[in-house]
């Protein structure tokens, strides 16, 4: 299934240049960075879960903002883009050596 993570983490708080970091490496570990703090990850339920607890032991609830969008299995036709920059579609351009 696809998922859109997006995150905003407050680095003027103790700790939040560390927790902006992690949560990006954490991100980067399922998916691709289409903005700033947005990643496209294709996952299964497992890895959905576990990247979910993850992201909830990272992030400060009291200053930061976490966001999952589920788009499901059958996503293509709900994403839509406009601009300079095409993301590759890990599903059909991605190059295995």
């Amino acid at each position: 299934m696809k998922i859109i993570v997006a995150y905003d983490v407050s680095v003027i708080s103790d700790g939040g240049k560390k927790r902006l970091r992690r949560v990006a490496k954490q991100c980067l570990n399922y998916g691709l960075r289409v903005q700033n703090s947005v990643f496209e990850c294709e996952v299964d339920w497992a890895e959905y879960i576990k990247l979910k607890d993850a992201l909830l032991k990272i992030i400060d609830t009291e200053s930061d903002s976490l966001r999952i969008y589920n788009l499901g299995n059958r996503w293509d036709g709900k994403v839509e883009h406009f601009g300079v920059v095409d993301i590759p579609d890990m599903g059909k351009d991605t190059l295995l050596l």
